[in-house]
Parts: structure tokens; C-alpha cells; sequence
């Protein structure tokens, strides 16, 4: 008797164990499988926040399948205590391994709202963005110019949410005062700036940074990003440029940057003043000029004056041999690319030809009838 009651014991611990390993088994397989979610979404974590919390929330907006499953996965991995604090963007059909994964991961934020700071040549712009899961492209909620605009309730409203991202975005060919004088009115970095770095030390870019970053730090992270970028395109530089050192280059660059906005003309425009260094011939160039007058504290908004262009000024380049002293902005890669690797060109004369961009020649005759040209243009769009 107590045999067959233990045989029986056994054979249900068996079947028992059988029936407990295909639960895990579909456990485990319903836990990796492709998820229900039919769209993104932009998944919200609160610092403090369980992750049992997350759980109900995935389940609530039909995330996962089951809260449940998903808050046991997560403790069974051992990642229920690495959840990170963060707006993190869950995309269609994400399992809930994966899921786990990118509340537990870290780094960067991946969705939500991000205040832009752009820094531009004529003004500077504050623009609240939020990300549209579906598209997972920003939209523009509120912009507004610091300088002449009242602050908006929606950008107050926005800076006071814990998880919202930062951003400071630097265009081609503003001067390094503008970038200070524009971090100094960012109300979300801190610290004084003794000193503006070296004009063309910065390198125009979009860095991401934290609320109460220094703004001397966010510098030297600037500085750091143009040693990079200058040190890589120097050694690949071309072979034979009449530029004597990197900091020869990061003045030509600069020109070319302020000369044109097009980048399918920077290696042209840069071998024209490449033409010009090796034939001894002046750069002449109006953007060195202006720099001259405004030494980049300034826009002059409007045009040189015959007085200005014969006025010798260590950046006057109708009045002095070779480069000006020093940079009159900060250039983007691009403009140093260009720079150091110019087009293998005879030009020698550059003139804008109506349509933004230049019309380039070799000979003096050409460019007289290109500038000509130019003239014709103007005059009719001033009506004359």
C-alpha cells in the first residue's frame, strides 16, 4: 500500500515539475516574444519611480501583455534595481525583455521634451520640442528670441518638469563673444565666464547638457570638440597649401565659412584663396573687413563703406598681404575640411551670381562680366 501511495507521489511530483517547466518555458517565451504595442510611445519613468509602477503603466497603454510577467522578468534578471529615472522611447512590437532593457540601461534620454538653445549668427532662439513617438521626429512647441520676446508660460512650465533635456546648438560662423554673451542668458547653466575663448576655438555643434551645467565647462567641452576636429582634418590635409600651421588653417576656414553658407562651394571658395596665397595675390575678401570694424561683438547690417575698404586694419585683407591674424569666427568641419583639402581650381574671382550661391572665374574679364551680371540683378530687385 504505501508503496503504490509513494509510486502515486511521485508520478504527480513528476507530472507536477512537467507542468511547472512548461509554464516557465511559456513564460519565458511570451517574455521575449514581440510585444502587442501597435505604436511607439514615449515612456515616462519619475525619479523614485518602482518597477511595479512602470509595470502598471506598460499594461495600462498596452505595452506588454501582462504587468505581471513583466514586473517578474525584470526581478528574475535581477534589473528590478538598476531602473533609471528618464523619458525613454518603447518602439511598436518591443518585448518586454527589451523593454527592460531601455528602462535599465542608462545614458541619454530617448523621447520626451528637450529645450533647444540656438545659438545663431543674427540672433539667438529658445525652442521647446517634443517627440512624436509615431514619427520619432521632434515638433516645435513654443519658440521664442530671449532678446526681444517675453518668456512664454509653456517654456516656464516646461523647465520646472524634473526629466526635461537640454540642448545648446551652435551654428557655422558665430563668434566666440556671441556664444558667451548667449550662455550667459541661459537661464539653466550657472557660473560666471572670466574670459571669451579664442575667436574659432569653438566648434559649432548641438551638445547636449544637464540643468546647473558650468557654463565654463560646457566651453571647454567646445574647445575639446575643435581640437579634435582640427587635429583629424590637418593630418589629411592636402599636400603643397601655402598654410604654415593649424592655426593658419582654422583662419582660412573661417573665411571660407563666412563667405558661403553652401556646402557644395566651400572646396571651391577655399581654392580660390588658396590661388590667391600661392600668387601673392590679396585675399579681398568683405567678411575680414567687417570683422575689422565689429571684431565680432556685433552684426553691421549694412553694407562697407568705400572709407572702410581702404582703411588698413590688421584684418583689412584689401590692404594687407596673406591672412588676417587671426580667425573672424568659429568655422564647422566642413569649412576646416574644405580649407585643408580645397578643389584643384584656377579660380581666382568669386561673385555671388543671384541665387545664394557664387559665380567663380579665372580671369579678371570674366569676373568683371560675373559681377556685372550681379549688379544687373540687384538693381532690379531694388526696383531701379
Amino acid at each position: 500500500m504505501w508503496r503504490h501511495i509513494t509510486s502515486s507521489f511521485l508520478s504527480f511530483l513528476v507530472v507536477l515539475l512537467a507542468v511547472i517547466s512548461g509554464v516557465v518555458l511559456l513564460m519565458q517565451s511570451k517574455y521575449k516574444e514581440v510585444g502587442p504595442l501597435e505604436q511607439a510611445i514615449c515612456l515616462r519613468v519619475a525619479s523614485g519611480s518602482t518597477m511595479r509602477e512602470v509595470s502598471k503603466d506598460l499594461d495600462t497603454r498596452g505595452a506588454v501583455s501582462s504587468g505581471t510577467l513583466f514586473r517578474i522578468g525584470a526581478e528574475y534578471s535581477e534589473k528590478t534595481q538598476q531602473l533609471k529615472a528618464g523619458s525613454f522611447l518603447v518602439p511598436e512590437g518591443a518585448s518586454m525583455v527589451e523593454i527592460v532593457d531601455i528602462v535599465t540601461r542608462g545614458g541619454k534620454n530617448t523621447c520626451g521634451t528637450e529645450i533647444v538653445y540656438r545659438v545663431g549668427v543674427r540672433r539667438t532662439q529658445v525652442q521647446v520640442r517634443e517627440l512624436d513617438p509615431e514619427t520619432n521626429k521632434y515638433v516645435e512647441a513654443v519658440a521664442f528670441i530671449p532678446a526681444d520676446d517675453e518668456v512664454p508660460a509653456a517654456y516656464t512650465e516646461v523647465r520646472a518638469e524634473a526629466d526635461v533635456r537640454y540642448r545648446i546648438a551652435l551654428a557655422e560662423g558665430v563668434t566666440s563673444w556671441q556664444i558667451v554673451e548667449a550662455l550667459k542668458a541661459a537661464d539653466f547653466l550657472e557660473g560666471e565666464v572670466a574670459e571669451v575663448p579664442g575667436e574659432g576655438l569653438l566648434a559649432p555643434d548641438s551638445y547636449e547638457v544637464k540643468l546647473g551645467s558650468s557654463r565654463v565647462d560646457v566651453l571647454e567641452k567646445m574647445q575639446a570638440a575643435q581640437v579634435k576636429i582640427l587635429d583629424g582634418a590637418w593630418a589629411a590635409r592636402a599636400e603643397g597649401l601655402p598654410l604654415a600651421s593649424k592655426e593658419e588653417a582654422l583662419v582660412l576656414a573661417s573665411i571660407v565659412e563666412k563667405e558661403t553658407g553652401i556646402a557644395e562651394e566651400r572646396r571651391q571658395v577655399s581654392s580660390v584663396f588658396i590661388n590667391r596665397l600661392n600668387q601673392g595675390i590679396r585675399l579681398q575678401t568683405d567678411p575680414t573687413v567687417i570683422y575689422g570694424i565689429t571684431n565680432g561683438e556685433s552684426i553691421l547690417g549694412r553694407g562697407l563703406r568705400q572709407s572702410e575698404l581702404r582703411r588698413k586694419t590688421d584684418y583689412n585683407t584689401y590692404q594687407i598681404d596673406g591672412l588676417p591674424p587671426g580667425p573672424i569666427a568659429n568655422p564647422g568641419k566642413a569649412a576646416i575640411e574644405a580649407a585643408l583639402n580645397p578643389d584643384s581650381t584656377e579660380y581666382i574671382f568669386f561673385v555671388a551670381d543671384g541665387t545664394g550661391g557664387h559665380a567663380f572665374a579665372v580671369t579678371l574679364r570674366e569676373h568683371n562680366e560675373n559681377v556685372a551680371k550681379w549688379r544687373a540683378i540687384e538693381a532690379e530687385r531694388n526696383g531701379n
